[in-house]
């Protein structure tokens, strides 16, 4: 028997509705965001900060923080359920949604001291943690190439490092306290494997601004805050450093796995919100004397989209039970990203296809949410991206890239 599948014969995948008094709640807290509170942000091109505080009072933000430190202590799939029913209400969870999956890196490999310095705060909204620097303009998806810097200075009074570089894509680093930052320590002709060499800084932007980090916002289709960062002499204490020096890659996949499952989930949430929006126009619509849908050209892309989130969210369902069982998920995490990312494209198109003139307008909300799901075939990680891990590490096909 494969490895990987005897692995997974002892985890258990809860089917029908999870969670089901976080769910209503979720849905409760989302009724007081409607479509015209959201289209007013996107035309201001603002953070929702009502709307994020809303979540964090209600600690749902907190919701993989252990009690300790002043969380729910719940997992992933906690975290997956509330962000799902986020996006079935036709609400956005993109402005801080990373709070959730940059926890993998810190709960996993941070140290007591560094935990009890950052959760308390980010569980009661006093601090933020909502940016995750490591993409880069001339590296894009080679994140092993980054070129941003660190160099370790020794100091009687407190060793520290000196980073220089360039992030872009770095979203809600306006809004954001700390924020997670991937450097390499090691220059990369100086180690033996590409991935090593690279290391975590937990940067504290509330210092940093001013002081050698420079923001930049990117006016962008969808509103979602992304910003381009400038590091110029970023003095980082050497205490910030999340895990070994040399190791950050490997912290980071924790936090990239989470940030798929996420990413799968929310996309869940928007394929539900357009399959419910189109069924429901079409029922109502009439033309030429007739519901239109009614017809099948406009019934079946609908409930074909409709199939397809289904299938989908058991990929999601498995990826999450791995993720929270400690078991290696990369792969699961990618496909349940890739299958619920389509679906909620292809529920998109379906409802826009189905509302015809009416689905350009904003007042139907269909042409936000559609571009916010235009964005998931890009990022987090692309849809090609996808297929080559998978044609290569589960295929054994050559290697593409």
């Amino acid at each position: 028997m494969n490895q990987a599948i005897a692995d997974q014969l002892d985890i258990s995948v809860p089917l029908g509705e999870d969670y089901p008094e976080i769910r209503e709640s979720v849905r409760r807290i989302c009724q007081d965001f409607p479509g015209e509170y959201w289209r007013d942000l996107d035309e201001r091109n603002a953070y929702p900060d009502a709307f994020v505080k809303a979540l964090t009072e209600a600690g749902y933000l907190a919701v993989l923080i252990p009690e300790e430190y002043g969380g729910s202590g719940l997992p992933l799939r906690a975290a997956s359920v509330i962000l799902e029913e986020i996006h079935a209400a036709g609400c956005s969870a993109g402005a801080c949604h990373a709070q959730m999956y940059t926890m993998g890196t810190l709960l996993r490999h941070g140290s007591e001291e560094q935990k009890r310095r950052f959760l308390p705060g980010i569980a009661s909204g006093e601090l933020r943690l909502q940016a995750f620097g490591i993409t880069e303009p001339t590296t894009g998806s080679d994140t092993t190439q980054i070129k941003t810097r660190a160099e370790l200075v020794k100091d009687p009074k407190g060793d520290y490092y000196v980073v220089n570089g360039q992030k872009v894509w770095t979203s809600r680093a306006l809004y954001s306290d700390l924020m997670m930052l991937l450097v390499r320590t090691t220059p990369a002709d100086q180690v033996t494997k590409k991935t090593e060499g690279l290391s975590v800084l937990l940067v504290d932007m509330r210092e940093a601004r001013g002081n050698g980090l420079e923001i930049r916002p990117i006016k962008a289709m969808v509103n979602h805050n992304t910003t381009e960062i400038f590091i110029d002499n970023l003095k980082v204490p050497v205490e910030n450093r999340i895990g070994e020096a040399g190791k950050g890659f490997r912290y980071i996949l924790d936090g990239m796995n989470a940030e798929r499952i996420i990413a799968a989930s929310e996309a869940l949430g928007d394929a539900r919100w357009f399959v419910k929006k189109a069924a429901t126009y079409a029922t109502e619509r009439v033309v030429f004397g007739r519901p239109i849908g009614k017809n099948q050209g406009v019934q079946f892309p609908i409930a074909r989209a409709h199939i397809e989130t289904v299938a989908a969210e058991m990929m999601v369902r498995k990826a999450t039970a791995l993720f929270a069982a400690g078991r290696p998920c990369g792969e699961d995490a990618n496909m349940a990203k890739l299958l619920a990312t389509e679906a909620a494209w292809h529920a998109a198109e379906a409802c826009l296809q189905t509302h015809g003139g009416f689905g350009f307008a904003s007042e139907y909300d269909v042409e936000r949410k559609w571009r916010e799901v235009r964005v998931m075939q890009v990022a987090p990680v692309s849809t090609n991206l996808i297929l080559a891990h998978v044609a290569e590490h589960t295929l054994s096909m050559p290697r593409s890239y």
